[in-house]
Formats: structure tokens, sequence, C-alpha cells
């Protein structure tokens, strides 16, 4: 792995023209501490707050429209403040203008306020700075598919780059929820069903964003994938085994190995507890045992849904109180709940060192980010290119690594000269090739008639670029989520008189029930939306041979199509230059390695599914329904082929060791490609029931045809650590299977023991999976 230090392990660029270095940690403690006694109590308040200045109409979060106009920035923030929501976010502004006036705004804080301190900026980018104009990068789900933990590090340094010139200084990304069922709709913010490589690609974000000096947010701490038939806010039964094991470890490692300095709670309850009030989450687990000293921030809302959704508080101030005393430091995107702890110190009703121990996490991550010293007397930014040459660069590289080949009948790559019609819904549309919390699809879905402000090439035109435009017809044949089938007779002709059809489908991301896929738009079934299915049999039937190109933001339920088309080529909203990469793909110009991150179910009934299951949860002994997907989580196919040889695995290991395997991999294919080496184990016999298989650790390889490499992947005992029945965390003695695969069904397989006492696990403890070539 590439280390990129987070923003805590040196010196972080000074804001805004700042000149100032920053002091110790014993004369930056005394400061924080010095001005927090130099505090009124609405003065203190205020830096627990954010601002969020909106406009009528604009509906980018659950329930916005249940809470009452903030009023003016500059009234609100009269004794200062803790946040700034999404200034750049919020609708399509232009940026040069818009940092004119936020380094404006942050000026009259420093010079208009008695203590003049200026507020953290904080914006979205989980596929992406959210502003119009900058580039959208592939989403965490195909981030998972590429599994290249260090380009999505370099993806992620390179939006914290444009964040920090435009005086951001958070960013509220990754999420780090593990994917348990594919009907809920947030699946696309999702990297993978696997927490370790959840875990491993977050991290490496969240190394990347703070190496820039941008704030990372951990999203959602924790549960909240977990929602009960994967409905958006429903109650959350995880129990502490499925907790401790599968939902967590991504936020264990990305703020003991990554250094996260933020994190947002979860909306979820968890078996009746709502996170944003659970001191054992929030403080217990978060702080004494992980030893987490940056912010936690409510996600939108959360505080006040206490009391409008949870029914746990009585009213806005009970929530406040709730909130603060678990451990919640900052109430996002406004102060609808904090602003009432103003006189709910006052009355007595709470502790003021509860307001003191927030706003001291607060100063800290200011002073950490040089904003103390901040005058914002330079010159803000002028014109800059947020969708430069290198980020361009970065998104093509990440989009191909992250395309998906399914299924191939030796129809791809397609030679030169076919006659290819593109057929479906998502070909000619730039929507499809991005995930909800994008910029196109969450602002300025609002603002129609306003230019997307960067080149997104649809999948029709890189078709058309190429194969060449003479070769190439066209019929979208229905809309993503309609019943409409007028369309069909013109996609039948498109096909029939081409050598092959292209069918494009999949999903239209949105928020809250506008679309098929994310925030609040979950499904009770996973057939492709509208009529989709149809315009693919309708195509079949031609006799013509489909290529079927599925650009989603989750997994459908696809074995009609794997029996039936003649390749099925999976993406999730590959970004601005994703269609260039499915091109490339269908073309041969890029030999496809990615890999799917969530298995490709077989039924909606057989949800939620998980690879990690164990071997009762394959439903093949004592029932009739088995839930075996179509295609297995790590599954992708590659124009060449890899052989793996000489597995070594050693005979025992003891419990508090490491697990050292090796393998040669071989191009025994035509073409260069690279492969995912994928390594995954199995615990036979324990205390508790363990999974069928586990990934354990990876290596994405570059091999030219007929070239070998050795794969060495030192493994620490802990990565086969589990919940035993004390719910103690420990690795036991006894026999584990290893192997070695394209999936996580078995390929070269060896066994080995695991000897000595039943090990502890700590927060100490390893939990990386390291690899080398040779």
């Amino acid at each position: 792995m590439t280390e990129v230090h987070a923003v805590v392990d040196g010196p972080v660029p000074a804001q805004a023209g700042s000149d100032h270095d920053r002091p110790d940690g014993h004369d930056a403690e005394a400061r924080v501490r010095e001005l927090l006694a130099r505090m009124t109590i609405e003065e203190k308040v205020a830096q627990l707050v954010g601002f969020w200045e909106k406009e009528d109409g604009e509906a980018v979060a659950p329930l916005q429209g249940e809470f009452a106009d903030t009023g003016r920035l500059e009234d609100f923030s009269r004794h200062g403040l803790g946040h700034l929501t999404r200034a750049y976010g919020t609708r399509p502004v232009d940026a040069a203008a818009r940092a004119a006036w936020l380094w404006k705004f942050q000026r009259d804080l420093v010079t208009g306020t008695r203590l003049g301190i200026p507020a953290i900026v904080h914006e979205e980018c989980l596929t992406g700075l959210s502003a119009w104009k900058a580039a959208t990068f592939p989403t965490p789900l195909a981030w998972g598919a590429a599994f290249d933990p260090d380009l999505v590090a370099e993806m992620a340094a390179a939006i914290g780059a444009s964040m920090r010139a435009l005086g951001i200084h958070q960013g509220l990304s990754p999420v780090l929820d593990v994917i348990r069922d594919p009907r809920w709709g947030r699946v696309d913010e999702c990297i993978a069903e696997d927490p370790y490589l959840v875990g491993t690609i977050g991290t490496s974000y969240v190394r990347g964003l703070q190496s820039q000096g941008v704030l990372a947010t951990l999203k959602h701490f924790a549960g909240y994938s977990g929602s009960r038939a994967g409905r958006n806010f429903g109650p959350v039964h995880a129990g502490p085994r499925e907790l401790a094991d599968v939902l967590l470890p991504p936020f264990e490692m990305a703020i003991l190995d990554g250094d996260a300095r933020s994190v947002m709670h979860s909306y979820a309850e968890i078996d009746g507890v709502p996170v944003a009030a659970d001191p054992t989450m929030l403080t217990d687990l978060l702080r004494d045992r992980w030893g987490f000293d940056g912010t936690v921030v409510a996600d939108y809302y959360g505080v006040a849904f206490l009391n409008l959704l949870h029914h746990v508080a009585a009213d806005n101030a009970d929530a406040a109180v709730q909130a603060l005393s678990a451990g919640l430091d900052i109430e996002l995107p406004t102060g609808d709940a904090y602003l009432t702890l103003t006189e709910t110190v006052r009355a007595g009703k709470v502790d003021e060192a509860l307001v003191d121990r927030a706003v001291l996490r607060v100063l800290r991550q200011k002073q950490e980010l040089g904003l103390l010293d901040a005058t914002f007397d330079d010159e803000p930014p002028g014109a800059i290119d947020l969708d430069s040459p290198e980020h361009r660069a970065i998104a093509r590289r990440l989009a191909e690594e992250s395309v998906v080949l399914v299924a191939n009948e030796g129809v791809l790559p397609l030679p030169a000269g076919r006659r290819v019609a593109v057929v479906g819904p998502n070909a000619d549309r730039q929507g499809a090739l991005f995930g909800c919390y994008s910029f196109l699809n969450h602002v300025l879905a609002h603002h129609p008639g306003v230019e997307t402000g960067f080149e997104v090439p649809t999948v029709l035109e890189a078709v058309r670029a190429e194969f060449g435009a003479d070769r190439v017809t066209f019929a979208a044949g229905c809309e993503v989520d309609s019943t409409d089938r007028s369309g069909f007779d013109e996609a039948v002709a498109a096909a029939s008189a081409a050598d092959v059809a292209v069918l494009v489908v999949g999903d239209h991301a949105s928020l809250f029930g506008r679309g098929t896929v994310g925030e609040g738009c979950d499904r009770d079934d996973l057939e492709l939306p509208g009529v989709q299915r149809q315009l693919v049999e309708a195509v079949l039937d031609t006799g013509t041979p489909v290529v079927l190109v599925l650009l989603t933001g989750r997994p459908y339920a696809l074995g009609w199509a794997l029996s039936r088309c003649a390749a099925v080529v999976q993406t999730f909203f590959p970004g601005e230059e994703g269609a260039g990469a499915i091109a490339g793909v269908l073309s041969g110009r890029v030999n496809p390695s990615g890999r799917l991150p969530v298995s490709l179910p077989g039924s909606a009934g057989a949800q939620p599914y998980s690879y990690l299951h164990p071997e009762l949860g394959e439903g093949m002994n004592g029932t009739n329904l088995p839930a075996t997907p179509v295609a297995p989580f790590g599954h992708g196919l590659s124009y060449t082929t890899f052989a793996y040889t000489d597995l070594t695995v050693p005979a025992e290991v003891p419990t508090d060791g490491a697990l050292r395997v090796s393998v040669r991999v071989t191009n025994t294919g035509p073409v260069a490609g690279d492969d995912v080496v994928q390594l995954y184990g199995r615990d036979l016999v324990a205390s508790v029931t363990r999974p069928v298989a586990q990934l354990l650790g990876y290596r994405r390889v570059r091999l030219e045809p007929g070239a070998s490499v050795t794969v060495e992947l030192t493994v620490p005992t802990t990565r086969l650590a589990f919940t035993g029945r004390t719910l103690t965390r420990v690795v036991e003695p006894g026999e584990v299977d290893v192997w070695v695969g394209t999936s996580a069904r078995r390929d070269a397989q060896a066994r080995t023991t695991l000897t000595g006492d039943t090990a502890a696990i700590t927060a100490a403890s390893p939990r990386w999976t390291t690899t080398d070539l040779r």
C-alpha cells in the first residue's frame, strides 16, 4: 500500500493566506482552553452548529421542508459559527465568484465577531467535489469493483486539492456502510459487501483526502445499511456479533489506520436505540476504546429526528441534550436542536461542561486546520479548473478498472466493421453515468436548463467514436422507469438490422423517491426498473446477439439475462469517463479487470444475502429455496486467462502470528491484462458459526502475455478473528481452509492449523494484509 499521510501526521497547509506556524501540542491545547474560558454560552453554542442557506424548492436532504428558515447568515453568525454548510454544492454557482464571497464572509467573522473565529466549510465529495463544473468520478461501488486502494487514494487527493483551493475544510465522505441488502437505495454510495474491502478502500480514500489538509468524515456510524427489508431509515436489528464483525471493522480501520478526523452518526436505531443518542457508540466505543479524538457531526437533521421520527425525545431541546450527552459534537446542517442549548444551560437542565467538551473538540479541529490564525486578507482563487486533465486521467483509469465482464460467450471484444445497434434508456443519457450524490443528479436536477458544465460523453457517443458513427444506429426503446412500450418497435427494428445489439439499461440515480436508486429510493424487487427487462427480451427474440450493458447503482437479479445474452457487462455509475471505458471494453481497447464488489442476486426473495454467510445461509439444507447468487462476490472475466500455481501455505501458524501465503500467477492468454488475486479463508470449526468464505487479502497485478509473478500475502491472524460466545473478539486455534481464486468460489486451496491458546484482539492488533510481488 502506498502511504499517504493523514492531516494530523504533518503540517497542515495554512488556510487562506495565513503564514502562522502551528504551535506545539501543549501550546495548542492551552490556546484553545484559554479561548474557551473567554466564551459566553451564546458563543459556545455557535461553534456547535452549522448554517445552510437554502432556496425554496430545493430538496436535497430528508424532510428538509419540515424545518423552519434559519434567517439571514449575517444575523445567525453574530456570535460566530461552527460550520458553513455546502457553500458550493447547494446550487450551481461560479466557483471563483463563490470563493470571493466565501473569503469575505470568513473575513467578516474574523473582524466582525468578538472572538474572530472562522467557520469550517464542509461539502459533499462522494464522487468528487459536489460543485458545478467539478470532476465527477465513479461511485464508491465502482471503487470496490476496481480493487485498487492506491488509485482511490490518488483520486481522493485530487478531490481534496480542489476542495482546499476553494476554502473547503471538510468532506462528507467516505461511506463505510457494508452492503447487507441490495434493495436498499443507498447501495450506490457503498463500496462492497465485504468489510475488509470496504475498510481498505475507505481508509485509502481517507488518507488521500486528508493528505491535502481536508478532513474526511466517516459515514454512517454505524449499522445504517442493515435496515430491515432494505428500507431507508428502517429499524436495524443487528446482533452484537454482526455489528462487531461486519459493520464496525471499516470504521475501526479508517480511524486507527487512517486517522480519520470526523465521524457522522447514522440515522439508524439499533435494537431500539438511535445512534445519535447512544453514548455506548459515540463515546464508549468510538473514543474510549478506539481513541478517536476528532469531531462527531450529525447527519443532516439527525438530532431533531430524535424528536420527530424516533420519538425518544420530547422536543428538540430534549433531543439536543441527549445527543450532546452521547458525544455528538456538531449539529448539521443547521442548529434546529442545538441552538436550544443556550437556554437549557441557563435553566440548569444540562451541565455546561458537556457543551465545553464539544466546543473544545471543535476548537482543536479549527486549530489543526490553521483557522485560528487565518485572516483571509489574501486574494481568493480566481479561475480554477475543477475538471483538469489530471482529474480526467484518474477518472478514466478508475472507470476502466471498475468495468466487470460478468459473462461472455465469445462475442466480445467486438471486431471492427460490425454493424452495432445501441439500444436502451441509458445509452444516450449523461445522468446514467453518475450516482445520487453527483452534482448533476443531486443538484442540477433542480435547475433545468443549466448546462452540465464539463464534458460528459454518453455511451452512445463513445460507441460511435469507438466504432465509427456510420456503423452505429440508436433507439432508446423506453425510459428508465416507465411502463410505456411504444418505443419497442423501433428498438427491435434497429437490432434486427444490426450484427450485434448493445443494450444499455439500468438505473436513474436520485433522492427521496425521484429515482430508481439513491437515498430514499429503495425497491421491493430486484428486476430492472420499468419495462427494461421486456425491452431486452424483445430484442433477444430478434436473434441478433445481445451485449447487455448495465449502468446501475445496485446489483439486479439477472439470471435470465446471463442465460440468454451473448455477453453481460456490469458497471456501477462509472463517472465522467465511464462511457469511454465501456466502449473500450466493447472494442477490446480496454481489457476488463473489474470484480464484483457485491454478489449478483438470484432473487429478491433471497435478500438480505451476503457471501459472508454460514453454511445454513446458503439455503441448501432444510428448505426448497436456495439463496445462491447468479455470480459471486469477486467474480469478473478478462480477455486473457490467468493460471495460479505453486500455492504455499504454512502447515501451522500461531493464533497470535501471521499467515504467509504465496502463489504464482501467470498470464496464459494472448493479451496483456490485470488480475485481482483474491485470498480467502474458512474457519472449519469454531465456537460460533463462521462464514463459508471470507476475504483475507487481495492484490491487483498487471501481466503481459506469458509473464508470471509471485504474489506474497502476509495475513495477520486477526483477519480470522470473530466475536466469540463471551462477546469478545478472539482468534481460536483450529483448522482453516485457505484458497486463492478469481472469486469467493474455491480454486487452488490448502489447509493450515492455528495453534496455541485463544488470542484476544485489541485495538492494537494488526488489521491489514500486506502484499509483495517477486
